[in-house]
This record gives structure tokens, C-alpha cells and sequence, in this order.
């Protein structure tokens, strides 16, 4: 794969020439794309060879050199669940949806139940805005193969690949359960809680955490047999606590441990060729972590507002390599 800031008119010709694409700009640099063999999404927040950085102008492109066909879907609603279907033998699915949307909501509580999910790697983001928009604007998806922008739904890139060539998707995540910390649980399922059990006793969620003084920006981590998956806080008020991906009923959950300095974490775990590899980054890791004018290492992509490697997930590092066959394994 090769990975590149493009101007829309470089983006354009990459296009016109047939090139598979999975792409991560603004609303008005997507929005003067020809039709092609390619989906987007918004972004404004990325981490690029020089450093972090906001970028209205131009487009992230990643050109999917192995491919040897694809096709471009949107699936929105009831038809969400079938965007495991009509994939192709032996390939890989791109996905992009819009931050805040129904899309987004029931992919999360119930993207892990679809059928075929973990046959065939998944990887995409959900897409996102300037943080100064919130409220005035709202998160895109474009189907390349139409022309057409969305607000809600999944823009969907089958694509076919080289018989000698397989992906492996693996993820970076900085953050670890801190064994100190109380255990939590939850009795539902959802973005947001008003209650919780701690150490088994039940409580007012949105009171103890501010009674703990507990850091929100740690996430919450559950351990899903020796992989770390987050769960990260969206605000907390008098009432609940609101989060960006849904917390599980029944699974115990802990607070984080600090990592240190991101971009400095980032850059000695992040090992590998990221120049070949397409990534992506949460933008609280970005926020948080300081990144902007700062490099992680050679992974380069969008920060976004929550990160798909088959499931949703939160403040992690996700990336896609493709290999000669014989040397890949599917993380």
C-alpha cells in the first residue's frame, strides 16, 4: 500500500486513473472527487511523516496496490448487518462511519454479532469533524462508486486481492488495566451509565467517579482474553456518564494505567514498516497526547473519532499490512 497527503487534484488523477483508494479529508476537499473505485471520509486530525496535524486543504490517500478489483457499498439501517456479504474470496473489507450517527450506535452494540464479521479482515474508522464544529456540522461518508455523501450509514470497500498477496490487521493499544484499581461492571449495555457495580456493590456511577478524582482521560479496559479493549469517557455529568463506545453488560472493567508520553510510546511500540501499512489513531490519543507537530514512529494516517478493527474500539492504534501470502497470518 502506499500512503500520501495528496492536494485534490493529485487525489483526482489518482482516480481517474483506476486506482483502489481509501481516503480521509474534509467534507469540501471529498466533496470535489470524481467517481471511482474509492470510499471517504471526514477528518481533519492527522498524523503525518512530519509530525501531527489539521489539515482542510488536502487528502489522505492510501492506494490499495494489491487490489485486484473492488466494490463500493453504502449500507445503511436494516441492511447494516449484510455488509459482510458479497465480499470477495480471499480479500479484505475497508469500512468507514460517520461519529454520531444510528450507523455508528448499532454497529457498535452489535457489530461483533454479524455474521461472517471475523472471516475476513475489517478495518476502517469512524469518521469525524474539527472539534470546534461539534453542533454545526456532523461526520461524512462518501461512496466514490456514486458520487454521493452520507450522514449516516457504512461506506463499504470490498476489495478482491492478488492471489499472492493477504492482510493482517493488527492494533496498538498504550493502555493496560491498572491491577490497583476497583473492578467495574455494568447491568446493561450502552453508551452511557448511571449506575455501576464496584468491587461488587452497586453505586451512583457518575458520583464516584467524581468523588475518586478518577482521570478521565484513562480509559476504562476490559480484558478480552489477553487483548486490552478501551472504553473511553465522552463527558461526565451530575446524572451519567457518557462514553464513546458502549460498555458491556457483565465484563469486568478497570481503570487504565498512565502510559507515559504517547508520541514517545507510540514511536518505540509502533514497530515495523508503517510506510506499507495503513493506519489509523484515535483522536483522544491525538488530543491527549499532544500530538500535534509531534511523529509516532513511521504509522502515519487520520486521527479519528473511534477506530474498526472488526469491532469498534477506543483510543488505540489500528493498522493494516498486506503480505505475500505465505507470510501473513490474520491478527
Amino acid at each position: 500500500m502506499k500512503n500520501a497527503m495528496m492536494s485534490v487534484a493529485e487525489t483526482t488523477q489518482k482516480i481517474k486513473q483506476g486506482a483502489v483508494l481509501l481516503l480521509a479529508g474534509s467534507e469540501k476537499a471529498l466533496s470535489q472527487l470524481p467517481k471511482g473505485k474509492w470510499i471517504g471520509g471526514t477528518s481533519v486530525y492527522f498524523v503525518t511523516e512530519t509530525g501531527g496535524r489539521v489539515d482542510h486543504d488536502n487528502i489522505y490517500v492510501t492506494e490499495i496496490e494489491a487490489a485486484t478489483n473492488a466494490r463500493a457499498v453504502i449500507y445503511q439501517g436494516e441492511d447494516l448487518p449484510n455488509l459482510t456479504m458479497n465480499r470477495f474470496d480471499g480479500g479484505l473489507t475497508m469500512i468507514l462511519i460517520p461519529a454520531f450517527s444510528t450507523a455508528h450506535s448499532d454497529f457498535a452494540i452489535h457489530g461483533a454479532e454479524y455474521s461472517g464479521l471475523f472471516d475476513q479482515p475489517l478495518m476502517g474508522w469512524i469518521t469525524g469533524i474539527h472539534l470546534d464544529d461539534l453542533g454545526k456540522a456532523t461526520p461524512k461518508v462518501f461512496d466514490g462508486a456514486t458520487g454521493t455523501m452520507h450522514e449516516d450509514g457504512a461506506a463499504v470497500l470490498h476489495v478482491a486481492l492478488d492471489g499472492g498477496k493477504a492482510a493482517e490487521l493488527d492494533i496498538l493499544n498504550l493502555f493496560e488495566q491498572d491491577d490497583d484499581a476497583d473492578v467495574i461492571t455494568f447491568a446493561s449495555t450502552g453508551f452511557s451509565a448511571t449506575r455501576a457495580m464496584v468491587n461488587g456493590a452497586e453505586v451512583d456511577f457518575a458520583a464516584y467517579v467524581k468523588d475518586k478524582g478518577i482521570d478521565t482521560q484513562l480509559p476504562l479496559v476490559a480484558d478480552y482474553a489477553g487483548a486490552m479493549i478501551n472504553v473511553s469517557f465522552q463527558s461526565v455529568s451530575d446524572e451519567r456518564i457518557d462514553f464513546y463506545a458502549p460498555v458491556v453488560a457483565g465484563v469486568e472493567y478497570r481503570l487504565a494505567k498512565s502510559p507515559g508520553a504517547y508520541a514517545d510510546v507510540f514511536a518505540a511500540r509502533a514497530t515495523g514498516d508503517g510506510g506499507n501499512a495503513l493506519s489509523c489513531n484515535c483522536i483522544l490519543n491525538y488530543l491527549y497526547g499532544e500530538l500535534e507537530g509531534k511523529t509516532t514512529g513511521s504509522f502515519t494516517g487520520p486521527a479519528t473519532f473511534g477506530e474498526i478493527a472488526y469491532v469498534l474500539l477506543n483510543q488505540t492504534l489500528v493498522k493494516l499490512d498486506i503480505h505475500a501470502a505465505e507470510a501473513s497470518a490474520v491478527a
